[in-house]
């Protein structure tokens, strides 16, 4: 599968060959510019690939209505983008009602939501977004992308506006919404440190193509170029032992 736009020289993306199983946490990890966020967003179609073809549960993404797909995958950018004037409960309620559920079923989920992300409902339902800290809204920001049960999530360098230790608590959180839910996530990062913390797999990208794909450890141990050796560093070894500790230690 491949993306060229309008007037470039070379393409975005280029030959990309890849399987991502149902349940996995992914992490499409490289530089900027290297393709990861183009390759993201063709899986609901905010870019359009130019060749090949992408399979969601072996259908065609692009034999379905954009809107009607989108509104089946769940998506987090950096910039939350939730709707200044609603509230929380209306923000994370959106796609639901879209999707005609009934108030009283929306109203559940919602809570069970905030619950999840460990957000109270009683204290959070009604504030407004300005009301929220950017840990907060993030938060609510992958709620909303939940809310309407989707088999895939698709993240986009979610926690790359907030500071290190609210990056942590978050990057903890999804870990963890992911283990209770089992949701298949697709999580785009430039950070070394959070791919190995949360993939079950990693995709390393480089100049639009795949250059290696494999688990965390095999990253690690096995890089398959200069570029993969040079992009975990001199600290590979440090990461590798923080990869062996049990995970209650992490």
């Amino acid at each position: 599968m491949g993306v060229r736009y309008a007037n470039a020289s070379v393409p975005a993306v280029h030959d990309v060959d890849l399987a991502i199983e149902a349940g996995q946490f992914a992490v499409l990890l490289g530089p900027s510019g290297c393709g990861k966020s183009t390759l993201l967003r063709t899986i609901n179609r905010l870019v359009e690939p130019t060749s090949g073809t992408l399979l969601i549960d072996g259908g065609d993404v692009r034999e379905r209505d954009a809107t009607e797909l989108r509104r089946g995958i769940g998506y987090v950018i950096q910039a939350v983008g939730l709707f200044p004037h609603y509230t929380v409960a209306q923000n994370v309620g959106v796609v639901p009602k879209l999707l005609g559920w009934e108030q009283v079923r929306i109203d559940a989920r919602v809570d069970e939501l905030l619950r999840l992300i460990r957000l109270d409902p009683a204290r959070y339902r009604d504030r407004k977004p300005r009301e929220l800290s950017g840990g907060e809204a993030q938060r609510v920001g992958v709620a909303r992308a939940l809310a309407a049960q989707p088999r895939v999530l698709l993240m986009d360098e979610p926690f790359a506006a907030v500071d290190a230790i609210v990056r942590a608590s978050l990057q903890d959180e999804i870990a963890r919404v992911h283990r209770e839910l089992g949701t298949t996530i697709v999580f785009v990062t430039h950070d070394v440190d959070e791919a190995l913390r949360l993939a079950d797999r990693i995709v390393v990208m480089n100049a639009g193509h795949v250059v290696q794909t494999g688990p965390p450890a095999e990253i690690l141990e096995h890089p398959a170029d200069d570029f993969v050796r040079d992009l975990v560093g001199v600290d590979a070894e440090t990461r590798r032992l923080a990869l062996e500790r049990p995970l209650i230690e992490r």
